[in-house]
């Protein structure tokens, strides 16, 4: 099996990077939803990290309602801003429009190479950095929600690793969690066998890989040691392609396993595909879909709607 080859080159981004607490906003053609672009001074990380935010139609004019909110963790290779630039964005925009998601922030931060967890030598605790500074950053700076019930995480290959071990390991913050493509790996072997290997995922779980670190920060041993109860408590979907170069279909269909043995509802799926964009694209409006069910996210209702909704509610009472 390969080693969570999820290198996601997704190609040249368009948006500027921003200064710190200067806003880059980008306006939508079609309908209301809005992008904004930033960047967060992190002190654990020694290091400002840029983040994008998508906000939806209802958001500049509902200024009393806050909003479920979905975070977004990218590919390895990728960044903040492969949503906005790459066709992500707009599949968010059109589902609202269609009314086959409900009204809900989606915000995404750079993840770098980190996976998202703490690195075994304590050089780079991004897990640290996006518990204590990122969340309550983005729950200060924006109407979102900051309780389990309207939180929810969701990401893609290296952003499905970090989306499940977040999910699994902290239930009691997220109502739902969803992946694309995980970088899914029961077992990581004893020895990186290439160059890259040893330089992307060395920096985080050591080279030699630090089988015991590896396996506390897995998805699966998450899996198998969290309450039960409380894994059956969250929406859980996940997705991946049956001709993934990297091995995660494996993966995918062991976890689809576990849960079932532990008794934890879920929904996993093997479609045709490969790990790629086109891949990630096809199946991101389920992940999307996923988020809006478990995050309860009620639906944009326009004024004329409204005005609808009314004269036949009184029409009825005839």
């Amino acid at each position: 099996m390969a080693v969570l080859g999820c290198l996601i080159v997704f190609g040249s981004l368009s948006v500027a990077q921003p200064a710190a607490d200067s806003p880059t906003i980008a306006q939508s053609s079609a309908p209301h939803s809005k992008v904004e672009c930033s960047t967060l001074k992190s002190l654990i990380l020694a290091r400002d990290v840029p983040y994008c935010v998508m906000l939806p139609p209802s958001y500049a004019q509902d200024t009393a309602r806050r909003f479920p909110v979905a975070y977004y963790l990218h590919g390895l290779g990728d960044n903040e801003q492969s949503l906005v630039n790459l066709g992500g964005w707009p599949i968010y925009d059109r589902l609202m429009r269609e009314r086959k998601i409900g009204e809900f922030v989606l915000v995404a931060p750079a993840g770098f190479q980190s996976f998202y967890v703490n690195s075994r030598d304590g050089q780079f605790r991004y897990e640290d950095f996006f518990l204590h500074e990122f969340l309550p950053a983005m729950e200060k700076k924006y109407r979102i929600g900051t309780t389990r019930s309207q939180r929810g995480i969701m990401g893609i290959s290296m952003g499905g690793f970090g989306a499940l071990h977040y999910g699994f390991k902290y239930p009691e913050m997220f109502a739902v969690v969803s992946a694309c493509m995980p970088a899914l790996i029961e077992h990581l072997p004893r020895e990186f066998s290439q160059e890259w290997q040893r330089k992307l995922m060395g920096a985080i779980f050591g080279d030699p890989p630090d089988l015991a670190f590896y396996e506390k920060n897995s998805a699966f041993h998450l899996a198998r040691t969290a309450s039960r109860s409380a894994l059956q408590r969250m929406a859980i979907y996940f997705d991946c392609g049956a001709q993934d170069r990297y091995g995660f279909t494996s993966g995918t269909v062991a976890m689809d396993e576990l849960l079932t043995e532990r008794g934890v509802p879920h929904e996993a799926h093997i479609y045709s595909g490969g790990h790629d964009w086109p891949y990630a694209l096809e199946h991101f409006a389920a992940s999307l879909e996923a988020q809006s069910k478990g995050l309860g996210a009620k639906q944009n209702v326009a004024k004329q709607d409204v005005a609808k909704q009314d004269a036949a509610g009184k029409n009825a009472a005839k």
